[in-house]
């Protein structure tokens, strides 16, 4: 397997649209990296880039030891398993699988024993002898995945693979890649916009947003200390809540205000927010972080809201609330009674709590 360095690439298309800017990026040896963002922020355009499938218009791409700018993609010693499966329908799965290492002019016995191995692994032996008409969407995909494994390749490319699946489906397939990842110690890039594909699968996750990388991290790190307002908001299901008000002093200390609710602010947050008392700003907390069990008996920061829809969930109930200003979403027990058109004080965990810049969207404390 290699190392893959992107440095300070970009793609530029006909009338100056600027699909991808200034992206660099080192993914080490064996490291599995996922690429995530809404549609249309350039994850794809990056992948395809790596593959050799996209001419970039800046920068540099390195896979291995060589810098591969200029080379086709079969000499990149990648291999690319796409959304829609890509298989050829007049051959057999052994055949679509054999296909490239035929090509490669490779002895016979090496092809079957690649072929085996690789549907070993993802237990397709009995479907060696079948065409793809005959095969489910899962069973296409694990097809598509085996075809890129023996290859052997330095670098697996993965753009949205799943994508076409139902979700029972996408889970399985989501584990199978991952003990794939273990087992074969490869260095895998993968293009998702699902963020829960992104946090389970990723070493590291790299967020895009309209070509810009927004933030490089872990899965953790990403969910604790996102570096903006749109990471916060992409990561985590339900995503966080975010309430408009501003920042006041009240006896001695601050607190947040918003509309007719006032949060009491820790004094670990105060240094960072004392430049922004009285100016709007944007506080953020997530869902299991409004009424949790530790909250209600630890913090003193409370919110009052009335209770739009209750979604019991069987391990958690989702509770929908309205203040006078905002609407956010709380993760409570499952065995706390509450009905829609209640009012609930619900205790705030103020240290998991972010505040952010409204204009720049910048986490500020």
């Amino acid at each position: 397997m290699a190392q893959v360095k992107l440095e300070n690439v970009r793609k530029v298309f006909p009338g100056n649209i600027e699909a991808v800017k200034d992206f660099t990026l080192d993914i080490d040896n064996n490291e599995f990296i996922v690429l995530v963002g809404p549609s249309g922020c350039g994850k794809s355009t990056t992948l395809r880039m790596i593959a050799g499938l996209e001419e970039i218009s800046a920068g540099k791409i390195s896979i291995g030891d060589r810098v591969v700018n200029d080379l086709p993609p079969k000499d990149r010693d990648i291999a690319m398993v796409f959304q829609n499966y890509a298989l050829y329908p007049h051959m057999t799965v052994y055949d679509n699988m054999a296909f490239s290492l035929k090509l490669r002019k490779m002895p016979r016995a090496e092809i079957k024993q690649r072929v085996q191995e690789a549907a070993n692994l993802l237990s397709i032996n009995d479907l060696l002898a079948r065409r793809p008409k005959e095969l489910s969407g899962g069973q296409r995909q694990r097809v598509a995945v085996g075809r890129a494994i023996v290859r052997h390749p330095a670098v697996f490319l993965f753009d949205e693979p799943l994508s076409n699946l139902d979700a029972k489906l996408r889970v399985q397939m989501r584990v199978e890649i991952s003990r794939l990842h273990n087992t074969l110690d490869a260095t895998m890039i993968y293009v998702t916009h699902d963020q829960v594909e992104a946090m389970t699968m990723g070493d590291r996750i790299v967020v895009m947003r309209d070509g810009d990388v927004q933030q490089v991290a872990s899965p953790t790190e990403l969910y604790d200390n996102p570096a903006n307002q749109f990471v916060a908001s992409f990561i985590g299901t339900p995503p966080m809540n975010f309430l408009n008000g501003r920042v006041a002093r009240d006896n001695g200390g601050l607190v947040f205000e918003e509309g007719s609710c006032t949060i009491a602010i820790p004094a670990n947050f105060q240094d960072a927010l004392e430049p922004f008392v009285d100016k709007p700003l944007v506080f953020g907390i997530r869902p299991e972080d409004v009424g949790s069990e530790a909250a209600e008996h630890d913090s003193p920061a409370y919110i009052s809201a009335g209770i739009d829809v209750v979604e019991p969930m069987g391990s958690e109930t989702m509770l929908y609330m309205r203040t006078e200003d905002n609407t956010f979403i709380s993760r409570i027990d499952p065995h706390r009674t509450c009905r829609a058109g209640d009012k609930m004080k619900l205790a705030l965990n103020m240290d998991k709590a972010h505040f952010f810049e409204p204009e720049t969207e910048e986490v500020v404390a």
